[in-house]
């Protein structure tokens, strides 16, 4: 094969013969959500709401979430483009720089945040380190520098090596969850019912609804960039939508089961409790390295789309920013990416629309040459400020609801 040839289809659709198994795409958008920040929301779900508001709230959300990324991954697998070239002709070809820099700025920063999610808890619980805000040893940094190098390696070589370490990690971090979250209960002295009759239980279902889909909706607006591997739109929907369902589903009752059974907020801290040192280490590497991986993929497609470098150096350029600020941004930076975190559902939104309204264009059509469309800019724009600001409903729907409007009118008044 011929060196140059770009592996990732960085500026092209994917063509049949980069399209991957079925089990290798079901694989790598199930890696996708295996993210431990999830597990802070399933502690969250569990002292928020009862046993049986905890299960609504995971299908009610799970639904949302599902529809919302099962349409990026049809769309996505349809046209084999990533959500870069798919923005260029929704947004225009500079108007693309928008959504390229707000998701590739979200996942360098829980790049940064997933890094020392894996690199403190080990520093404190088995390296024994005094770990604050103010502090961090040395060891904790050479922990983190280690991770960083490895998680942008993956990145680096695309979507062979992602698949590869979701092979590896998925099996292994759903199977040792599972045995530790069970073993978690049995130790314990109440049933889940019980256990989750404790608490506030001042959530309510719509409100732990609104915490699932806001755990992943950030990284759901980027599945386009691996669905565009399927064989076909009907498979990169299906496993879009089952593996998002599975896997938030399991991080959630991993982080609820944790906080009522052993007062930690993940697994990690029931298998230290279970004195199971080494496996607890192996899973949390793991299930932060799926998702980190696929979240510097998507980041540097999108720098590539701006700056016009190839994917692979804006790979690298971006796992050193994540890297070198991972401590400050875990610290300081979560719930400004909470914010941000509103700001990609309109993307998603858009891109749909554009793509069911425009879709013999993005298949057939000539290469985009609109510069820039406004009316997506400003629908962007607008359902931001609307998740953000409006606090009655779900703040995805709001800023989705929003955006379509302002598009859909604009893009009638418009022609």
């Amino acid at each position: 094969m011929n060196k140059t040839v770009d592996v990732d289809y960085t500026n092209r659709p994917v063509d049949k013969a980069g399209r991957k198994s079925n089990l290798s795409m079901f694989m790598v958008m199930l890696g996708f959500t295996f993210f431990s920040a999830s597990m802070w929301v399933g502690q969250q779900l569990a002292d928020g709401l009862t046993w049986s508001e905890f299960i609504w709230a995971l299908l009610l959300g799970g639904a949302i979430l599902g529809a919302y990324t099962g349409a990026l991954g049809y769309i996505g697998a349809e046209s084999g483009l990533s959500l870069d070239n798919l923005s260029k002709r929704s947004f225009g070809v500079k108007g693309s720089y928008l959504p390229s820099a707000m998701i590739s700025f979200t996942q360098i920063g829980w790049f940064g945040v997933g890094l020392a999610m894996f690199a403190i808890p080990v520093a404190k619980e088995i390296l024994g380190l005094d770990v604050t805000p103010d502090h961090m040893p040395w060891q904790g940094y050479l922990l983190v520098a280690i991770a960083g190098v490895l998680m942008t390696a993956s990145a680096y070589f695309g979507i062979k090596s992602l698949t590869i370490i979701s092979y590896i990690a998925v099996p292994a971090v759903a199977i040792l969850g599972t045995v530790a979250m069970i073993l978690a209960v049995k130790q314990g002295d109440a049933t889940l019912v019980e256990q989750f009759s404790k608490g506030t239980k001042d959530l309510g279902i719509l409100a732990g609804a609104g915490l699932v889909v806001g755990s992943f909706v950030s990284g759901g607006t980027a599945t386009p960039n691996f669905t565009r591997f399927a064989k076909n739109a009907k498979v990169g929907c299906i496993t879009t939508v089952i593996a998002f369902f599975i896997g938030n589903s399991l991080m959630f009752l991993f982080g609820a089961v944790s906080s009522i059974y052993a007062g930690g907020n993940d697994i990690f801290e029931v298998m230290l409790n279970l004195n199971l040192f080494y496996l607890a280490v192996f899973v949390l590497g793991l299930n932060i390295w799926t998702t980190n991986d696929n979240a510097l993929y998507s980041a540097g497609l999108g720098l590539s789309n701006i700056s016009g470098l190839t994917k692979k150096a804006m790979v690298i350029i971006s796992g050193i920013i994540g890297t070198v600020a991972a401590v400050w941004l875990y610290w300081n930076f979560v719930g400004w990416l909470n914010v941000l975190n509103c700001t990609l559902p309109p993307i998603g939104i858009i891109l749909v629309l554009d793509y069911f309204i425009s879709r013999n264009d993005y298949l057939s059509g000539p290469e985009p040459t609109k510069v820039v469309n406004w009316t997506a800019i400003i629908g962007v724009i607008l359902g931001a400020t609307v998740a953000n600001l409006v606090h009655w409903g779900l703040p995805a729907i709001n800023g989705m609801a929003v955006a379509a409007v302002c598009y859909l009118v604009g893009r009638h008044f418009g022609k």
